[in-house]
């Protein structure tokens, strides 16, 4: 039998890619987002959040605070990265977000695992190549400036999707990669690869979830449904091999919510399902949409208990637009 022996949830932000003397250039961005998505279900344009919240994280949004952030942020992923190396799993699952970089609007699965051979990343550096230093850097750091490619599990997942269907998953594949340049692997999978694998060939079976596009969005209370059938799709494997299952995302952003966060992460230490199949839909809209994919692993880890939590709340400018950086670990019982 397979078995969990390690979860991960890792934010994977620009800001961890690049220097922290870029960050104010990246916060320049949210100075012209005229939606910004409140998790109180609110859209407000950056003018009118600033003018609501009367640029009270100044002192946040700082030269100084940045470095130590982008420091503290940094031993957090170390920790993460010498965690799977020291559990050495045979099977790294992946559970993330498609901002239309495999998938397009024009088809956009509510659940999807890839059954191909190889992930293959969308070269976007090569694409749009005008694109603002901070985010080539970043592009970099996902593993999306050219067509890298990595050991995906086909078997592994063929026998996942077969499972959940079976568990009254409708799930959807993937199963090749045609044309990088027009549709690849993006971020959610590329930072993972890059910054906690070190690029080492460990299998991967991406999990990719559509948290950004309406109307099918999944609801929380389903995407924590669907980890625990994951999990238990898991154990069904007739290998006896080692799985470490891994949230990729979050949280808050691109204002940053610092109770909401902190609520989200205090629920999955106590397993407390109720708080997290109850959490609107509505709150999880843009970039808060992340938190779904640690929802669905937080279903998987019942065996689990969540022993390394990090958190940085990152306020950008003085409206506090930003991200909520996480890093948690789930070790057994």
């Amino acid at each position: 039998m397979a078995r969990i022996v390690l979860g991960i949830g890792t934010a994977h932000s620009p800001l961890l890619t690049i220097d922290a003397s870029l960050w104010s250039e990246r916060g320049k961005d949210d100075l012209r987002r005229e939606q910004i998505f409140l998790t109180d279900g609110r859209v407000l344009s950056y003018a009118q959040l600033n003018a609501e919240v009367g640029g009270q994280y100044a002192d946040r949004a700082t030269a100084e605070t940045f470095v130590r952030q982008a420091l503290a942020a940094q031993r957090s992923l170390d920790r993460l990265a010498r965690e799977i190396t020291q559990v050495n799993p045979d099977i790294l699952v992946i559970v993330g977000d498609d901002q239309e970089e495999l998938f397009s609007r024009s088809h956009m699965p509510a659940f999807a695992i890839y059954t191909g051979e190889q992930i293959v990343m969308h070269p976007k550096n090569e694409v749009s190549p005008n694109l603002p230093e901070w985010y080539r850097r970043a592009n970099q750091g996902y593993l999306m400036d050219s067509a890298h490619q990595h050991p995906a599990a086909p078997r592994i997942s063929v026998a996942l999707v077969s499972k959940l269907i079976a568990a009254g998953v409708d799930v959807s594949i993937a199963s090749k990669v045609e044309d990088p340049r027009a549709a690849g692997f993006g971020h959610a999978y590329g930072f993972v690869i890059d910054r906690l694998l070190g690029r080492r060939p460990v299998p991967i079976v991406p999990i990719m979830l559509n948290t950004y596009f309406p109307p099918n969005v999944p609801t929380p209370r389903r995407c924590y449904e669907v980890g625990g059938k994951l999990a238990a799709a898991i154990a069904e494997l007739p290998a006896d091999m080692r799985v470490c299952v891994l949230a990729s995302g979050g949280l808050t952003h691109f204002a940053t919510d610092e109770q909401f966060d902190r609520r989200m992460l205090e629920a999955m230490r106590a397993h407390d399902a109720q708080t997290l199949m109850a959490v609107p839909p509505e709150a999880l809209r843009s970039g808060n949409s992340e938190i779904l994919n640690w929802i669905m692993v937080a279903g998987a880890m019942e065996s689990l208990d969540l022993t390394q939590v990090d958190y940085e709340p990152v306020f950008r400018t003085p409206a506090g637009t930003g991200i909520g950086l996480g890093f948690c670990i789930w070790s057994p019982r």
